[in-house]
């Protein structure tokens, strides 16, 4: 009798052990889609900082360019309502260009949030993870100390 409760406690700790390592892999395979999600998020993230660098380039050459415009004006009365044609078409494409930086800046900060989620999400799959890894443990000693204790009975 005390053999079959031994076998129903061996059965039991079998299956916690293939249930936690079940648990293990699930956990495993969350951490690794959390990862490529953030390795994809910083990468978005650092082209919309490129983005917004060399939108911000631009903005400066055209104002650098606007300020030759404008010196242009002063000397020369020839062509004036094409100069201010031209600086109209500048003065509007700068704003779309600084519409483009804003947005591309606010999808950086949406990216730097979405990789302080994901790093929270990650710190409690790898608790989740150790948690799981520290019950397998336990239940691989508890099975070896049943082993053990069997062993010593049949001595």
């Amino acid at each position: 009798n005390g053999v079959s409760s031994n076998e129903e406690s061996i059965d039991g700790l079998d299956k916690q052990l293939v249930d936690s390592k079940f648990t293990l892999a699930a956990s495993e395979s969350k951490f690794d889609d959390i990862s490529r999600k953030l390795a994809t998020l910083e990468a978005d993230s650092q082209k919309g900082n490129e983005r917004a660098d060399a939108a911000e380039k631009k903005i400066t050459d055209i104002e650098e360019e606007l300020k030759v415009v404008g010196q242009s004006l002063q000397t020369l009365e020839v062509g004036e309502e094409k100069t201010i044609q031209r600086e109209e078409t500048l003065q509007t494409e700068i704003m779309e260009l600084r519409n483009k930086l804003k947005a591309s800046e606010y999808r950086g900060e949406q990216a730097e949030m979405n990789i302080q989620r994901l790093n929270v999400r990650i710190d409690q799959t790898e608790e989740d993870l150790l948690g799981e890894k520290m019950k397998i443990k336990k239940i691989s000693d508890e099975l070896n100390q049943t082993f053990e204790d069997m062993l010593n009975m049949s001595v």
